[in-house]
């Protein structure tokens, strides 16, 4: 019995509650609708669309982060957090590294 009761509480990671994924619900919903609507409607510049829906995706993501894949709620070390930032800090080198490639790519004659 001693060893059922401490597989329970070792096992089972917690998850987030109803309200936790509502709400995360709700702004993902938000966060979706806002460039949605300013794209729809041209509200803005090309500039200013874009930096809307950068923001917002950015937001988007920190959202999903957190309401619906827990990253908060571990009690373990933040290994998964920081192999995350490294992944992220990858694909912004990629990303801009090649745009950089591309946008200086003259050949001088």
């Amino acid at each position: 019995m001693a060893e059922h009761n401490s597989h329970e509480s070792h096992g089972h990671e917690q998850h987030g509650s109803l309200k936790s994924y509502v709400i995360g619900f709700i702004l993902s919903i938000v966060l979706t609708i806002i460039p949605l609507v300013v794209v729809l409607n041209d509200m803005m510049g090309r500039t200013g669309t874009v930096a809307v829906v950068l923001v917002t995706a950015a937001f988007q993501f920190v959202v999903q982060l957190f309401f619906f894949m827990h990253i908060r709620e571990t009690e373990k070390p933040r290994w998964n957090v920081m192999a995350l930032i490294f992944g992220l800090l990858m694909m912004l080198t990629i990303v801009i590294g090649s745009i950089w490639i591309m946008l200086n790519n003259a050949v001088a004659h």
